[in-house]
């Protein structure tokens, strides 16, 4: 099972295929993500330290180019966690004072 590091938070397994996001909500990392992993919202930014994941699809690029999003940022709703991997969450509950917003679809 691939291990995630957060910065800050520690680390923990989760099963391969994981939405990033989920897997750090699902561990205590209280991450944004007000449009619930629709891909519209770009508050679940996570720089990803350490690790192979996959390319942005079109659409997170998009998305992100659109918003402003800085290119070495990824959607944790966009990524799938099947390697190790290090990551610092961008905005999360406590940072922002913002409610996270409704569970990402698997």
């Amino acid at each position: 099972m691939p291990k995630i590091t957060v910065s800050g938070k520690g680390t923990f397994e989760v099963v391969a295929g994981t939405k990033l996001v989920l897997a750090l909500e699902d561990n205590g990392v209280n991450i944004l993500h007000r449009c619930g992993g629709k891909v519209k919202c770009t508050t679940c930014r996570v720089e990803i330290l350490e690790g192979d994941f996959c390319e942005p699809n079109n659409i997170e690029k998009f998305v992100c180019a659109e918003k402003g999003v800085e290119d070495h940022l990824r959607l944790s709703c966009q990524v799938y966690v099947n390697t190790d991997m290090t990551v610092r969450p961008i905005l999360t509950v406590e940072t922002s004072g913002l409610d996270a917003g409704p569970r990402p679809v698997e």
